[in-house]
């Protein structure tokens, strides 16, 4: 049990936190919530031992062990799956116990290291480490790149997998869907769902909040309040406490003011004296209520665009994509033939890496189409927001000029004041006030760049609205004036965001990108939440497969006869053809003609006959190591005895080590063979 009684938390003159009380039980799922500045990291450093309190008493179990994603970018050139198989600091304490057990020649060392491992689970540590990275949207070619080749969100990725990996009984989250696609938060929620540790999450996710979170605690005002619920019913609690609240102040008001009115009457009177006195006494040793304090929440709104071209595009024939450095053309969509009509809101969906930013980018023209043509209405004007805010942000400039860069590219164009306070009146508008439209934007939060890019798109008074993951660094509050203010807008809006919050707000329609196409999407978000599931299967499905061909050609030219070989990479590369094209006709509702079926049938019907040899293999390898299994209970058994010699327990130790490194290689065989006749037995059923 987490407890603070009493604490005073200060971040140099500011006190962030002043005598708090609060209880966190075990295994509790805790959302920690306030307005930026509030003292969450504050609160979260305490947690970590990085910050002590400043007054009162601060308790965690000193056994519980902590898991937090690191918030520096990794810089080593360690492949992926090492650097978060690292995470699991538990595994590499007893390996380094075991490497110190075989150095010394010491078997009983031997053994218990041999069990401790196997216990915090060595075995599948690198299949876990891998379906983390995988989970989290990247792609098995990617499993051993070194660390360093990711951009900053990927490496961010990564540390958030290897904190997943580590063993920990208290969990600490800060804001873990800033760089995670819809697909990968789809799948954290069902992991953290899940975990059975105690977890504090720091998040302006309210969908995310609401599916992992029971607990929520508050902090404003340097208090810390406690609310049973997700960030739903805290919402629904906190208006009734501050409704109560209001109506208390008032009647107290009603009472002091009576209670005064009294004694500035009758204060002069003798006779009176005693009574007014004692009235004053009662209004002084009132338990004062505080006045609800109205919260200045941001908001904004687009103004009316010049015009609405109708369609605003007309994409044909198109193909998108980028150009290599050699000149090579790396199509991602192709035949693309969509329409965008003025008043449209339309949500992009689609997995991680399908192509949804590189749709977004050939739109707001900042890549060229690569085939076909895409059709400008006349008069569009196009406001882009990236995904990451540098791209159209420069570091070294501050908002002030900023805007007024704008103002001189747009020129006549512009509808909006241009004078020097113009645009700091403007800027204003967004927060930006004082000597913040000075501060140099590389210096800013990732709120604040944000804001600015909101505020510089607005400015220019846009009919198309292209939104890349519009809601990454912003807080709550500002989360719902985007979404107020995009329900507002009378142009079109095109959004790409992970915030299901703002999709099921603003958007009524849908676009899949997805397989190389782009076509629409007939469900909800909650369908499509299924459809991610059942394409990450798919993509696994597709990667075991694809890996299974590679491993076995190599292996197997050397190891199996020819033609056991070559059936099994014919049957494995039919397999995966056959996942791919199975995710092809979804896309394209297309089927196959009966004679089709029949001659697949009839190939499926000879590769399961060509794959009997490798039967004979698997059954041959689960005898073996059934009898390792067997032996190997029976040396821990023989361990557990107290007669044995030094010598026997060393003996005991070693074949131990023996048995497991055996045990390790035929598990491997078995996957392969496994894999193969699962794959043959999914082309029957197809």
């Amino acid at each position: 049990m987490i407890t603070l009684k009493n604490v005073i938390l200060r971040r140099s003159a500011k006190v962030l936190l002043d005598g708090v009380n609060a209880t966190i039980n075990p295994g509790e799922n805790v959302g920690l919530v306030g307005r930026n500045g509030a003292g969450k990291s504050s609160l979260f450093a305490l947690f970590n031992g990085t910050l002590h309190e400043d007054g009162g008493n601060f308790n965690i179990p000193a056994q519980w062990r902590m898991a937090q994603v690191a918030q520096n970018m990794p810089e080593t050139d360690e492949p992926a799956t090492d650097f978060v198989v690292a995470g699991d600091t538990r595994l590499a304490e007893l390996e380094a116990a075991l490497a110190q057990a075989e150095a010394d020649d010491d078997g009983m060392a031997i053994a218990h290291a041999y069990t401790d491992l196997a216990d915090a689970g060595s075995h599948d540590a690198v299949p876990r480490a891998q379906a983390l990275i995988l989970g989290l949207g990247f792609k098995v070619s990617e499993l051993d790149k070194p660390v360093n080749s990711f951009s900053g969100g990927w490496r961010m990725r990564l540390q958030l997998a290897r904190a997943l990996m580590a063993p920990s009984d208290l969990l600490l989250l800060d804001e873990p869907t800033n760089h995670l696609d819809l697909d990968a938060l789809v799948w954290l929620e069902a992991w953290l769902k899940r975990y059975t540790g105690t977890m504090i999450v720091i998040s302006h996710d309210r969908e995310f909040l609401d599916a992992i979170t029971n607990v929520t605690l508050h902090i404003d005002n340097a208090q810390l309040t406690r609310y049973g619920g997700n960030y739903s019913k805290f919402e629904e609690l906190r208006a009734q406490q501050l409704e109560l609240q209001s109506a208390s102040f008032a009647k107290q008001q009603d009472k002091i003011a009576h209670l005064q009115k009294f004694i500035d009457r009758f204060k002069a009177k003798a006779s009176k004296a005693k009574q007014a006195q004692s009235r004053v006494k009662a209004i002084e040793r009132m338990e004062k209520i505080a006045p609800v304090l109205a919260d200045a929440d941001f908001t904004f709104e687009f103004k009316e665009p010049a015009n609405l071209p109708n369609p605003m595009l007309a994409i044909s024939d198109a193909s998108f994509g980028y150009v290599a450095e050699d000149g090579s053309q790396k199509i991602i969509l192709q035949n693309v033939n969509r329409s965008v009509l003025a008043g449209q809101r339309i949500g992009i969906l689609g997995a991680n890496g399908q192509g949804k930013s590189t749709l977004v980018k050939t739109i707001a023209r900042t890549m060229s189409a690569l085939a076909g043509t895409v059709t400008e209405g006349k008069g569009l004007s196009i406001g882009y927001f990236a995904q990451q805010e540098l791209d159209v942000l420069r570091p070294h400039e501050n908002p002030l000029e900023h805007m007024a860069r704008l103002a001189r590219e747009l020129g006549a164009s512009s509808r909006e004041p241009s004078r020097e306070q113009d645009l700091r009146s403007y800027l204003g508008t967004f927060n930006f006030s004082g000597d913040m439209v000075k501060q140099s934007v590389g210096s800013m939060s990732g709120g604040e760049k944000a804001r600015l890019v909101l505020a510089m798109i607005v400015w220019q008074r846009p009919n198309l609205l292209l939104l890349d993951e519009p809601t990454n660094h912003l807080d709550l509050a500002t989360r719902e004036a985007l979404s107020m203010a995009l329900n507002d807008f009378e142009g079109t809006v095109m959004l790409v965001s992970h915030d299901r919050a703002l999709l099921r707000a603003v958007c009524d329609e849908f676009w899949m990108v997805g397989r190389g196409a782009v076509g629409p999407f007939d469900g909800d978000l909650d369908a499509y939440q299924v459809y991610l599931l059942d394409e990450a299967k798919r993509q696994r499905e597709l990667a075991k497969l694809e890996a299974a061909a590679e491993s076995l050609a190599a292996k197997n030219a050397a190891a199996a006869p020819a033609a056991v070989a070559a059936v099994a990479s014919i049957s494995i590369a039919a397999s995966a053809q056959s996942v791919r094209a199975t995710g092809q006709n979804d896309v394209k509702k297309t089927s196959s003609s009966a004679e089709q079926r029949k001659q697949e049938a009839a190939l499926r019907q000879q590769q399961l006959e060509r794959l009997r040899p490798l039967k004979r293999e698997l059954e041959q390898v689960d005898k073996h190591m059934a009898a390792l299994a067997t032996e190997s209970t029976a040396l821990h058994e023989r361990l557990a005895q107290a007669t044995l010699t030094p010598a026997d327990i060393a003996e005991s130790g070693r074949r131990l080590k023996a048995i497991d490194d055996e045990t390790a290689a035929l598990e491997e065989r078995w996957l392969e063979l496994n894999e193969q006749i699962e794959a043959a037995a999914t082309e029957s059923t197809v």
